[in-house]
């Protein structure tokens, strides 16, 4: 199923240089961008953003986190996107994830972990429209 996904590259990757290689990878895996921007992220928009943690103890690490520097965010599509960037992106803690996954690659811990991807076709409606409206993503066909 074609399907869109949101992917961050996240502010300790954007200062290690790793952007490319990043959106070299996606490209290569098959995943077409489709919207891509750089910004740097407020404090409000950071926690907008990731409202849904609020709760959790690492919420004000997260978004101090967040907002240290810029981060790219792209709209990823292609069959099965969401699945796919999991899947190259590797598991949350880079110390679990696979080898060659992105996070195995350029994350040094939990928190400052490269990247970030949409979980669910949900999330991933909602993550998308944080950041894009339906006018900044392009149709390739």
């Amino acid at each position: 199923m074609l399907e869109r996904t949101l992917s961050i590259i996240k502010p300790d990757a954007c200062r290690a240089g790793h952007m490319g290689e990043i959106i070299s990878r996606f490209e290569r895996e098959g995943l077409r961008i489709v919207a891509m921007r750089l910004l740097r992220l407020t404090r409000p928009q950071a926690e907008g953003f990731y409202a849904v943690h609020r709760e959790r103890p690492f919420f004000a690490d997260l978004v101090e986190f967040m907002t240290s520097g810029p981060v790219v965010v792209m709209v990823l599509e292609g069959e099965n996107a969401i699945e796919r960037n999991r899947r190259i992106m590797g598991a949350t803690d880079p110390a679990q994830a696979a080898e060659g996954t992105l996070r195995k690659l350029f994350a040094s811990n939990i928190q400052n972990n490269a990247v970030h991807g949409s979980d669910g076709p949900d999330t991933a409606r909602t993550e998308v429209a944080y950041f894009f409206s339906t006018l900044d993503q392009v149709d390739w066909d």
